[in-house]
C-alpha cells in the first residue's frame, strides 16, 4: 500500500499476481548487460537546506548553519567541471528550503528571487551559458515548481526511495511518498525525462520494494518519460542507525528492479556506494555521474572512483564503457512534432557548434540509444 497516495490522488493499485512474480525473482532470471554507461558531471550542492530530517541523511544542515552557493561559486564550479571535460552540471538541494530557513529565504530576496526555483533557474540558464547540462534534483516539486525550470534543464529526478510509510521518515517534517510519486508523476506530465530510484536498507520490506518498482513502472508506461532508476543501498554515516545491506539483499533487489522495468529504463548503482562488481550480472548497466571534479556531497564520506576503476569494473565485465549526456539518447531521437521531449533551449545547446557542441556529439556519437 501507498502511503500518502489518497492525500496526492495517486490511483495506482497493484496485481498481487505481480508482486509475486517480482517476489520470487532471483540474480538467475536476469541477464546481464552488454554495455555500461556513466556521466561526468560535476556536483553542485546550491544549498544545504531541507525542510526534511531523514536520519539517514548528513547532506542536510540545520537552521542558521545552511550554506547557500552564490551565482559566483556555482559558475566557478561549473567552469571547472567543463575544463575537466565534463557535460552535465548536477544541482542538488533539500525541499522547499526557504519555506524553512529564514537566512536561505532572505538571502534569495536579496539576489532579487522569491524563491529557491526562480533561483535554480538562473543557475541552470548560468551552467548552459558555460557548456554544461542542468539536471537538477530539487526533491519534491509542485506543477508549478517543475515547470518553472523544466525548459532549462536536459533531465530531472528525485528518488521515490520506497512507497512505504517507514520510521525513517518519521517526525513533524515527514517525507510522504505519495508526494514523491506525485512530483514523478508532473515530470510526466511535463514531459521532462526524468530519474528516480529506491533507497535499500530504510526499514522497508520486500514487498515494499516490489510495490516500490511496479508504482514507478505504471507511471512510466502511463507517461514514457522514466531514463532510469537508481538502486541505492543505505550507507553508515554520522547520523545513521542503519546497516549496510548484504550483497545477497542488493543482488536480489537488483534483479528485482531489472525484471520489473521495461528494458529502455536504465537501472543504474552508484559505484561508491554499492559492491558495484558483484551486481553487474543482475541487470546493471549504468554506473551514474562520476565526477571528476568536486565530491559527492550527500555521502560525503564516499568518495567518487576515478574513471579508471569504472574503465576496469567494465573490463572485468568484458563489456565496453560508454560516456553519456544527463538525458538518454532516446529522448533526443524520440523528438516529433507529436511529442518533443527537450525544449528548444535544450537542443540549441545540444546541437550547438564551437567546442561545447563537439563534445556532446562526441558522447552521443559512442551512446547507445535506451
Amino acid at each position: 500500500m501507498i502511503s500518502g497516495a489518497d492525500e496526492y490522488d495517486i490511483d495506482i493499485t497493484f496485481d498481487e499476481a505481480e508482486i509475486d512474480r517480482l517476489l520470487a525473482v532471483t540474480p538467475g532470471d536476469v541477464e546481464s548487460a552488454n554495455s555500461l554507461t556513466y556521466a561526468k558531471n560535476v556536483f553542485i550542492p546550491l544549498t544545504t537546506a531541507c525542510r526534511y530530517t531523514c536520519t539517514y541523511c548528513t547532506y542536510f544542515d540545520p537552521p542558521g548553519e545552511a550554506s547557500l552557493l552564490s551565482p559566483e561559486e556555482v559558475r566557478e564550479i561549473v567552469r571547472m567541471g567543463f575544463d575537466a571535460g565534463c557535460t552535465e552540471a548536477l544541482f542538488t538541494f533539500g525541499d522547499d528550503p526557504d519555506g524553512r530557513y529564514t537566512q536561505v529565504h532572505d538571502q534569495l530576496a536579496e539576489w532579487g528571487h522569491d524563491s529557491i526555483h526562480s533561483y535554480l533557474r538562473e543557475v541552470c540558464e548560468l551552467a548552459l551559458e558555460e557548456g554544461l547540462l542542468p539536471h537538477s534534483n530539487p526533491g519534491d516539486q509542485t506543477p508549478e515548481q517543475m515547470e518553472l525550470v523544466a525548459d532549462v534543464n536536459a533531465s530531472m529526478g528525485v528518488m521515490l526511495e520506497t512507497t512505504a510509510d517507514v520510521a525513517a521518515h518519521a517526525g513533524p517534517r515527514q517525507k510522504n511518498p505519495g508526494q514523491r510519486l506525485a512530483t514523478i508523476r508532473t515530470a510526466g506530465e511535463l514531459g521532462v525525462p526524468f530519474t528516480t530510484g529506491l533507497l535499500v536498507g530504510i526499514g522497508e520490506d520486500w514487498r515494499d520494494r516490489a510495490e516500490s518498482l511496479l508504482a514507478i513502472r505504471k507511471l512510466h508506461e502511463r507517461y514514457g518519460h522514466i531514463q532510469e532508476i537508481i538502486v541505492q543501498n543505505v550507507v553508515p554515516n554520522e547520523r545513521s542507525q542503519f546497516e549496510q545491506p548484504s550483497v545477497e539483499t542488493m543482488r536480489r533487489v537488483v534483479s528485482m528492479a531489472r525484471a520489473a522495468l521495461p528494458e529502455e529504463i536504465s537501472v543504474q548503482v552508484p559505484p561508491n556506494l554499492s559492491p558495484t562488481r558483484e551486481l553487474l550480472d543482475c541487470g546493471v548497466d549504468d554506473l551514474g555521474g562520476v565526477s571528476p571534479v568536486t565530491d559527492d556531497y550527500i555521502n560525503p564520506d564516499y568518495a567518487w572512483p576515478a574513471l579508471r576503476e569504472l574503465e576496469d569494473i567494465a573490463e572485468e565485465a568484458g563489456v565496453p564503457l560508454r560516456e553519456r549526456l544527463p538525458v538518454y539518447r532516446r529522448f533526443l531521437d524520440d523528438d516529433s512534432d507529436d511529442e518533443t521531449w527537450l525544449s528548444d533551449r535544450i537542443r540549441r545547446a545540444i546541437d550547438s557548434g564551437g567546442e561545447t557542441g563537439e563534445r556532446y556529439q562526441s558522447v552521443l556519437t559512442e551512446s547507445i540509444p535506451r
